[in-house]
C-alpha cells in the first residue's frame, strides 16, 4: 500500500472512555460488507463510472495535446469554478506549486473558486490577456457563479482583444446536452470538452476536471490514477472488510459518531502541499454525508501551524470531535539549524527542519493520545501524485462506504439545491438591472 493506516487509538483499550470497545467497531465493521459489495458491483457494471477512470489513461492521451498547447501558449492559466469543479484541481496543483510559482515551462495557475468582486477586479489587473487562457468547469453547464465567472471575463476579454480571441482562450467543461454553457461557447466558436454526467463534482478529481490542470501544471496524470488504482484494486481484492482500510475508516468514523458522540472529524495534514486536501475532503465529507440529521462536521487543520491555533480547543474543549493526522516520513530532510552559541536552543542543534516537523506531527498524536481524543493516523513515505491519488481514492472510497452505513445517498446534495432556487428568486425579486 502507498499509506500506513493506524487505527489503534481510536479505542477504548488504548485511550479510555472516548474510545470504542471491540463489538461496536465489529457491529459497525460488519455493516461495511454490503457497501463493499455494492462498490464492486458498481466497477463491474460501470454504474459508477469514477471507480473505472483510475485504470485507464486513453483519455489522458487526448488530453496531451491539449495540455502541452495551453503549457506553450499562456504564462496564467485561469480555471473558473466552484466546489469539485475546482477543489481537486486545487489539490492536486498544490504538488506543483505551493504558492510561489509554478515549475519550469508551466503557467501560472489560478483558481478563482467564488464570485467576490474586489477578487475579480484583482485579476483582471494582474493577469496579461493577452498571454492568459481561460478553463471554465460547470458539470451541469448551469452552475450560476461559473456562468458568472465565465461572462465576466469574457466581457473583459472582448473589450481588450475583441469577439474572435474568445475561441483560442477560453476552454469550456460541461455535461454532453443543451445547457447555457456549452450554447455560449458554441455560438463563440469556443471548445468545449466533455464532463461525463455520471461523475458529480465532488468525485471528479480524477476526470479531467482535476487530470487537464494537474497536466498543464507539469504533473504526472497517469501517476495520480494508478495510485488510486492500486487502493481501489485493494478494497476489491480484500478478503475481509477489516483488510480494507477505507472500510475499517468508515466503520472507525460512524461508529465513533454513533456510539461516542464525535459529531465532528478533523483532518490534519503536516504538510503544506496538503493544505487543499483539506478542502477537498470538507466538500466530499459534508455534500455526501450530511442529509436528514446524518454526518459528522468534518474540520480542517494543517500542522504545524494549527499546533498554535486549533489544537488548544481540540486538547481541552468539547469532546465530540475524531482526528485524522496525515504525517510524512520527512525526518531528516531540509536544511539543519545550527544554535550552538545559545544553549537554550540546543535541542535544535544539528538537528534538520524535518526533524523538527517529524517530532512536531508525533507530538500532536501523543498529546492527542494522552487527552483521550480518538485518533488515527495516516503516514506517507513520500508525497508524490502516485501517493496524493492514493489518498484520494482511499477518503472518496471512505466516504461512500460511510453513506451506506449512516444510509444516505452519498451523490445528490438537495440542501444545496434549495439554496440555488432561492439565490435566483433573490435576483429576480431585485427588479430591472440599472
Amino acid at each position: 500500500m502507498l499509506y500506513r493506516h493506524d487505527i489503534k487509538n481510536c479505542f477504548a483499550s488504548a485511550i479510555g472512555g472516548r474510545g470504542l470497545t471491540d463489538d461496536q467497531y465489529a457491529a459497525s465493521l460488519a455493516q461495511t460488507g454490503a457497501a463493499l459489495e455494492a462498490i464492486a458491483q458498481a466497477y463491474a457494471d460501470n454504474s459508477l463510472p469514477l471507480l473505472r477512470l483510475a485504470e485507464t489513461d486513453a483519455d489522458l492521451q487526448s488530453l496531451k495535446p491539449v495540455a502541452e498547447r495551453w503549457r506553450q501558449d499562456f504564462d496564467d492559466v485561469v480555471v473558473l469554478g466552484t466546489g469539485g469543479s475546482s477543489l481537486g484541481g486545487q489539490t492536486v496543483c498544490a504538488l506543483a506549486d505551493v504558492g510561489f510559482g509554478p515549475g519550469t515551462g508551466a503557467p501560472r495557475l489560478h483558481f478563482i473558486d467564488n464570485i467576490d468582486p474586489h477578487t475579480f477586479e484583482a485579476l483582471l489587473r494582474q493577469v496579461g490577456l493577452e498571454r492568459t487562457g481561460f478553463i471554465v468547469i460547470s458539470k451541469s453547464g448551469g452552475t450560476a457563479e461559473t456562468i458568472t465567472q465565465f461572462l465576466i471575463c469574457l466581457g473583459a476579454l472582448d473589450k481588450q482583444a475583441g469577439d474572435a480571441a474568445a475561441a483560442d482562450k477560453f476552454l469550456i467543461i460541461t455535461e454532453p446536452g443543451d445547457n447555457p454553457l456549452r450554447q455560449i461557447a458554441t455560438s463563440r466558436g469556443i471548445s468545449v470538452l466533455d464532463h461525463d454526467p455520471g461523475i458529480g463534482g465532488r468525485f471528479s478529481v480524477l476526470s479531467l476536471v482535476g487530470m487537464l490542470p494537474a497536466m498543464i501544471a507539469g504533473l504526472d496524470a497517469a501517476a495520480i490514477r494508478s495510485g488510486a488504482d492500486m487502493v481501489l484494486k485493494a478494497a476489491l481484492d480484500a478478503k475481509t472488510a477489516a483488510d480494507c482500510p477505507a472500510a475499517v475508516g468508515a466503520a472507525i468514523n460512524v461508529s465513533l459518531f454513533e456510539n461516542k458522540g464525535a459529531t465532528s472529524t478533523v483532518l490534519m495534514p503536516y504538510a503544506d502541499r496538503l493544505a487543499s486536501f483539506g478542502l477537498w475532503f470538507q466538500q466530499l465529507w459534508a455534500e455526501s454525508l450530511g442529509k436528514g440529521g446524518n454526518g459528522t462536521t468534518p474540520i480542517g487543520a494543517l500542522g504545524t501551524r494549527d499546533q498554535h491555533s486549533q489544537l488548544q480547543l481540540f486538547l481541552d474543549g468539547p469532546t465530540d470531535k475524531m482526528f485524522t493526522l496525515l504525517t510524512l516520513d520527512i525526518a531528516g530532510a531540509g536544511g539543519t539549524v545550527n544554535t550552538s552559541s545559545d544553549e537554550r536552543l540546543s535541542y535544535l542543534n544539528g538537528r534538520s527542519m524535518g526533524d523538527l516537523l517529524d517530532a512536531e506531527q508525533r507530538a500532536t498524536a501523543t498529546a492527542l493520545i494522552d487527552r483521550g481524543c480518538p485518533t488515527r493516523v495516516i503516514s506517507i513515505t513520500a508525497l508524490n501524485e502516485e501517493a496524493l491519488g492514493g489518498l484520494m481514492m482511499h477518503f472518496m472510497l471512505e466516504t461512500i462506504i460511510a453513506a451506506h452505513l449512516l444510509g444516505v445517498n452519498p451523490f445528490d446534495q438537495p440542501a444545496v439545491e434549495a439554496g440555488k432556487k432561492l439565490a435566483r428568486q433573490f435576483l429576480s425579486e431585485m427588479g430591472e438591472p440599472a
